[in-house]
């Protein structure tokens, strides 16, 4: 049997072997969302290599983190005040269906994620195999809820009462952690996300909800790393 960290090496290898197949969707002159997390990570890393040969792209990060790794690499940068549609984004992703949808946020830039996925031509989403789940929620990752500061209380007894069992997310123990908005993180876990358009109606609905983690009809491809290779899934 592998040991945890024989493991945690397999799903690096697979995330950089979907990261690189992902950068078949980069073309010259594009506009390039970039995603937030390890595999996206890998993904910066590797369209920066593209960059330095010549590859002409301008990027819009969707957190700070991001787009201090991919200024340190060199790699042009652009903004929604420049241009309202990209040509692709890459990005990672905590769970994903046989339909593509998507559950994401543990990174916690979910709501920037969002909207320059909404923003993009094409979604490529790339991840390790341990991400693929026969229904959303079956992995034992929570459903991020972005909220407001102010009432945050009052919105987790609304999702309490949704049996969202929320919890609020820290950075450290007392402190909650804090989106690139300022916004809080209630980390939820659903009974029951099968029907997933019908609980993010639901959310979309409360007041002091800014954003959540269901990513709906929203990728184009999965990139799904498989050993040293990687496997293609496509929205019908």
């Amino acid at each position: 049997m592998k040991g945890e960290g024989t493991m945690a090496m397999d799903f690096e290898r697979e995330k950089l072997a979907a990261a690189r197949r992902s950068l078949d969707y980069v073309k010259d002159g594009m506009l390039v969302g970039l995603g937030t997390g390890s595999a996206a990570a890998h993904a910066v890393r590797l369209l920066a290599e593209r960059v330095k040969d010549g590859l002409r792209i301008r990027c819009i990060p969707t957190s700070r983190r991001t787009a201090e790794l991919a200024r340190s690499l060199g790699i042009p940068m652009t903004s929604f005040d420049e241009t309202a549609r990209l040509d692709v984004t890459i990005d990672g992703t905590d769970e994903f269906d046989p339909d593509l949808d998507l559950v994401k946020g543990g990174g916690g830039a979910l709501l920037h994620e969002k909207i320059v996925a909404a923003a993009s031509d094409r979604l490529v989403i790339v991840c390790e195999s341990k991400k693929r789940v026969p229904v959303l929620g079956t992995s034992g990752m929570p459903l991020p809820v972005e909220v407001v500061p102010f009432g945050w209380p009052v919105v987790a007894a609304a999702l309490g009462r949704m049996e969202g069992q929320p919890a609020l997310r820290l950075s450290a123990p007392e402190e909650p952690f804090q989106t690139d908005e300022g916004n809080y993180i209630l980390d939820c876990r659903f009974p029951d996300l099968s029907d997933a358009a019908a609980l993010a109606e639901r959310l979309e609905r409360m007041t002091g909800v800014v954003e959540h983690g269901l990513f709906l009809k929203l990728a184009s491809v999965v990139i799904m790393g498989q050993g040293d290779g990687s496997a293609l899934f496509t929205r019908s």
